[in-house]
């Protein structure tokens, strides 16, 4: 999908046609929209293939026509019912007076560009939107981490109380999106420090200091993804040995049952053999059985409560 849209007295207007000082939003573009773009702005079919890649690492290219800046951004989707978090490249090209993005899906950070929820930002402040991207994508990871964290309290009060490997599946999950984060945000930091450096983008010094803020957002995140990392390591390896200490306790309560339960079982049993028994001809044998069965049994579960094996 093809988007053209720019700036106008305050107003982020939609294109029909190629402009200049345009923003340029390609999301999962055909061969024919990639060809059209890099006809008309002369960027190689390289750089806006990049981000369709979602293996490709963040990096920065510089060439005498167009910069390639490719980030990491985070992404909720739903598999099975249930929220996973995961990355995908984004290529920001800055290309003369245009800004193009790239991603293989419809991002919500450019949802919020593109309807005018961010507010300040202009298709001709070329480096002040690129940095103004980049810090939406930081705050967007300190978003998703809340929810990872608000998500893995939430199943740590179901494991307390289960007996099934569901829960963990569902934390492990979450730590795997942890790696993805901190790896993605790690990487994401080397492009940002290497900004700092890069004379091909102009910057001011208000964007110096927006590009400093971004740094700081993305440090913040890696630091947040390393210790909801680590608290949730912790919590699987401890969780593990609740669901395994939870069907122990099942399984020595069933035990004891059975055990209580084959006291009548074994009396009923001796007076039901085919030979001369106590009690053969007593007119109340019968609830006499039972008294004793009931009463023999009773006062083995009453050991066994005492020696705390129920």
């Amino acid at each position: 999908m093809l988007k053209l849209m720019k700036t106008h007295e305050q107003q982020l207007k939609h294109l029909e046609e190629f402009e200049d000082a345009i923003w340029i939003n390609l999301t999962n573009p055909t061969d024919q929209e990639i060809n059209l773009v890099s006809s008309k702005l002369s960027i190689p079919q390289e750089h806006l293939r990049a981000a369709l890649d979602e293996e490709e690492r963040a990096r920065i290219e510089v060439d005498e026509d167009c910069t390639l800046i490719l980030v990491d951004v985070p992404l909720t989707e739903v598999q099975d019912g249930s929220k996973i978090y995961t990355t995908l490249p984004l290529a920001i090209i800055l290309a003369g007076d245009n800004i193009i993005t790239v991603c293989t899906k419809e991002l919500p950070l450019i949802t919020d560009f593109a309807t005018g929820k961010v507010k300040g930002f202009f298709t001709y402040k070329k480096t002040r939107f690129i940095l103004q991207l980049l810090f939406k994508n930081a705050t967007y990871y300190l978003q998703y981490l809340k929810q990872i964290d608000k998500m893995s309290n939430a199943i740590e009060k179901e494991l307390h109380k289960s007996m099934k490997n569901k829960e963990l599946i569902q934390l492990l999950d979450l730590e795997k999106s942890l790696v993805y984060f901190t790896t993605s945000l790690r990487s994401n930091e080397i492009v940002l420090e290497k900004m700092l450096k890069l004379d091909a983008i102009k910057k001011y010094p208000e964007d110096e200091d927006l590009l400093e803020d971004v740094i700081i957002e993305n440090k913040q995140a890696i630091e947040m993804a390393n210790i909801y990392s680590n608290i949730l390591s912790g919590t699987m390896d401890a969780f593990a040995s609740v669901i395994s200490n939870n069907l122990n306790i099942v399984m020595k309560f069933l035990t004891s049952v059975t055990i209580v339960l084959a006291i009548p079982t074994m009396i009923a049993s001796f007076f039901g053999m085919n030979v001369p028994v106590p009690l053969a001809n007593q007119h109340f044998a019968f609830v006499i059985i039972i008294a004793i069965s009931l009463a023999v049994a009773s006062l083995l579960a009453l050991f066994m409560a005492r020696k705390k094996m129920f």
